[in-house]
């Protein structure tokens, strides 16, 4: 059943930068409430007055999704305020960058509690309220790294495969509620601050792999998710290819990802280490955008997106050469 947005009370964690303001912003120009969360007061209520001046309403609840109860105070404020809960978009994440063997633990552990104990959090949290009305949206925003391993970002791709299986979890629980949907969207390279804010542990400057794409194509997903829910969307057509390819030729898959993240990744000078805004958040890039999609993005895009595609093609002709023929002999 299609929604109306300007119907619907919405929970975005990470609301203060990247694809949470993007969608913040976004459903308040279409008359939506938004209930904004994320770790620094101040960065969420600039996000609100944005959201005001567009037409929608919006209310600041800072929380730590790593704190269970911060979020359960979130869902409880969103109902004593607006009466119900709609949808509950799980998008705080952070990242860090670095071989695993040469991470700090702790760090590593704070991503994984961020990233999986903080998206377990928000479906504890709005689960019983969704039950309890009969109906209601959760959106998990993963990555297409959540369907393909990528290296330096070890911690940060097992956290979303670990979305991925969450959502999939959690859809077979709620077979005896079809009115609750749950739904993730795998997002590819976009142009966000999680470059800027993530902990990097290489000695080298990061930035997004290419293409990049815009938070708006993710934003865009995620409200047309509120009106439509679908288990799962993929944004950016370079990843989606790359997926295909995996399936295909894992083997294959791993050791061009692995080419392309050393030369892609990092740019050319060093950078000291930094946790990032791993345990305290940044003062600084609490913006929509990161600053990376450059005027040729367009074109790289749909030169990555060919040539992926022409690889794909070309390992299914050769699997499809290759496999074993049946025939009332048995297997040729």
């Amino acid at each position: 059943m299609k929604r109306k947005i300007e119907d619907c009370v919405v929970i975005i964690t990470g609301a203060s930068s990247g694809i949470g303001r993007a969608t913040a912003l976004m459903l308040a120009r279409h008359g939506a409430t938004v209930v904004l969360s994320a770790r620094r007061e101040q960065a969420l209520r600039d996000v609100a007055a944005e959201c005001e001046q567009l037409g929608g309403r919006a209310l600041v609840i800072p929380a730590d999704v790593t704190d269970q109860e911060a979020l359960h105070h979130v869902a409880r404020q969103a109902i004593e305020n607006f009466g119900r809960i709609d949808v509950w978009v799980n998008n705080a994440a952070v990242t860090l960058f670095g071989r695993l063997e040469e991470t700090p633990y702790e760090a590593c552990r704070r991503v994984l509690e961020t990233n999986i104990f903080g998206y377990m959090h928000g479906a504890r949290a709005a689960l019983p309220y969704f039950r309890e009305q009969g109906g209601g949206t959760m959106i998990n925003v993963s990555s297409q790294i959540g369907k393909v391993g990528s290296p330096y970002v070890g911690l940060y791709s097992t956290s979303k495969f670990a979305v991925n299986g969450l959502s999939e979890s959690l859809r077979m629980e709620l077979q005896d509620a079809p009115g609750i949907h749950i739904c993730t969207v795998l997002a590819a390279s976009i142009d966000t601050p999680l470059f800027q804010h993530g902990a990097n542990y290489t000695g080298r400057a990061v930035k997004p792999l290419d293409p990049v794409y815009s938070p708006q194509q993710v934003a865009t997903t995620i409200m047309n998710l509120i009106r439509h829910p679908r288990r799962e969307v993929a944004v950016g057509n370079a990843g989606r290819q790359l997926m295909v390819m995996r399936t295909l030729a894992p083997a294959l898959a791993e050791k061009m990802v692995a080419r392309q993240v050393d030369r892609d990744h990092f740019a050319d000078r060093s950078a000291p280490a930094s946790d990032g805004n791993l345990f305290e958040p940044m003062t600084m890039w609490n913006t929509v955008g990161g600053g990376w999609q450059r005027p040729e993005e367009t074109k790289a895009r749909k030169v990555f997106g060919l040539a992926a595609a022409g690889i794909g093609l070309g390992i299914a002709a050769w699997m499809r050469s290759s496999r074993p023929k049946w025939s009332l002999a048995g297997w040729r």
